[in-house]
């Protein structure tokens, strides 16, 4: 079987291909050559591909993406609260959804979610494998790996996070950070690590993982085990230790016939957003980058998705190819069906404002047909044009509900008298009617 990135190296145009130029209106040799030069990945695992995957492309030349976490934990959660997460992300826009189950039952949630969802579903499979241990990462071994790897990759899973650049002697950089590992899989690798006193066995086995991942054509999602969980660690030495391993690992993966993407920092100040995506770019030879947040302060529990949010939009316009959501639930609690949908709806926002930033072809044409409804007062094509339009269309009613009022110049904010729209249309019709002098005073 021959891999996305393998097609378009040897100058075969995919279906899939095909499909995500379409949905990203680029021309389909765009595609072709990004893929093939690992700049862009399509994340389409076979079995989902034959089921009812959407093909869609994470690069830096296609639209920037976002990312929606789902699943339950051992405290809460069932197969219908996560399946309402999951039509809730595709509805408000997710890209892709990932299933980071950590509790009971999670061969079942995954199946049905796979089976239901239209976008690519990734997973971080230590967690599985976690849970069949009965918690005790201490009694891994590689086999138990590479079995759980490719049971995910039989489901249809398309994309997986594997912590394997957290490196034995990365561990003393992390001795003295304000938050330690963060990164639930990179801590568990450290601690295996520091159990057996051995190397990164994921490191160890990369190529025999590569070998699953090539067979279902699943996508890499180097993780970062050592991302800095405060902004007191950003940018520190072990977060840059890592990356230097992923861009190794990047180039390995490529050789081997696989698609790869490479997950970035958790917590990073504004000044530093830009630094940190050239430099994965850089070490990381233009794989796409999928970056969590970056939240840009720590003092907003509650408010996450807005600290997230301003610092993804930097990462976007910067480069990176996708952004994983944060909620308003993050280092809070697990989230529920309207945590997702804020993390979402905030997401959408960053992702849109990157691509306005980066000139993204298209991008602004829905901005500019909501600015001449609103300007027109067409409020019913404002709502339809809104990312979330039945917000916005709650929360003009709650005020002005009668339908007269969907025609009317003016809304609660301003009232018919201080509406500076309505005055701006005054104006224009006085200068139509006595256009006289406008000219030679403009010219004064």
């Amino acid at each position: 079987m021959i891999t996305q990135i393998e097609h378009a190296r040897a100058g075969h145009v995919t279906p899939a291909m095909e499909y995500v130029a379409k949905r990203e209106d680029l021309p389909v040799e765009t595609i072709r050559v990004e893929v093939a030069a690992g700049r862009m990945v399509i994340p389409a695992n076979r079995v989902h591909l034959a089921l009812r995957l959407e093909p869609m492309a994470i690069g830096i030349a296609a639209r920037c993406k976002i990312n929606a976490n789902i699943g339950n934990s051992a405290v809460t959660s069932n197969v219908e609260e996560e399946l309402e997460k999951l039509h809730t992300s595709v509805h408000f826009g997710a890209d892709t959804v990932m299933d980071l189950s950590t509790g009971k039952d999670i061969d079942r949630i995954r199946k049905e979610i796979i089976a239901k969802s239209p976008v690519p579903i990734g997973t971080v499979p230590i967690y599985q494998m976690l849970e069949e241990l009965g918690g005790n990462i201490e009694d891994m071994k590689t086999q138990h790996f590479l079995d759980m790897v490719e049971h995910q990759a039989k489901q249809g899973v398309d994309y997986m996070t594997i912590h394997c650049g957290v490196l034995f002697e990365h561990l003393h950089l992390t001795m003295n950070r304000v938050t330690g590992i963060v990164s639930r899989g990179g801590s568990l690798i450290a601690k295996w690590m520091m159990t057996h006193r051995k190397q990164n066995p994921l490191y160890e086995c990369f190529d025999d993982l590569c070998d699953i991942m090539r067979q279902y054509d699943v996508t890499w999602s180097l993780g970062d085990g050592l991302r800095p969980g405060s902004i007191a660690d950003a940018s520190d030495e072990a977060q840059f230790a890592e990356l230097k391993v992923l861009g190794e690992l990047t180039e390995r993966g490529w050789r081997r016939g696989t698609q790869v993407m490479v997950e970035g920092p958790g917590h990073v100040p504004m000044d530093q957003i830009d630094m940190n995506i050239k430099k994965q770019i850089e070490w990381c030879k233009g794989a796409p980058f999928y970056v969590l947040g970056p939240l840009v302060t720590d003092i907003a529990p509650g408010y996450d998705h807005i600290t997230s949010a301003i610092g993804a939009a930097l990462a976007g316009w910067s480069g990176a190819a996708m952004l994983c959501y944060v909620t308003p639930k993050e280092h809070l609690g697990l989230p529920d069906r309207e945590d997702v949908k804020q993390g979402v709806i905030a997401y959408k926002i960053a992702a849109h404002a990157a691509d306005l930033a980066r000139h993204r072809k298209g991008a602004r044409d829905r901005d500019d047909a909501l600015s001449r409804a609103r300007f027109a007062f067409d409020w019913n094509e404002q709502f339809r044009l809104s990312i979330d339009p039945e917000t916005a269309q709650r929360m003009h009613d709650e005020t002005l509900p009668q339908d007269t009022f969907k025609s009317a110049h003016f809304c609660s904010m301003c009232g018919p008298k201080y509406c500076s729209m309505k005055i701006t249309e005054d104006i224009r019709k006085m200068a139509e009617e006595h256009p006289e002098g406008l000219v030679e005073l403009a010219a004064k």
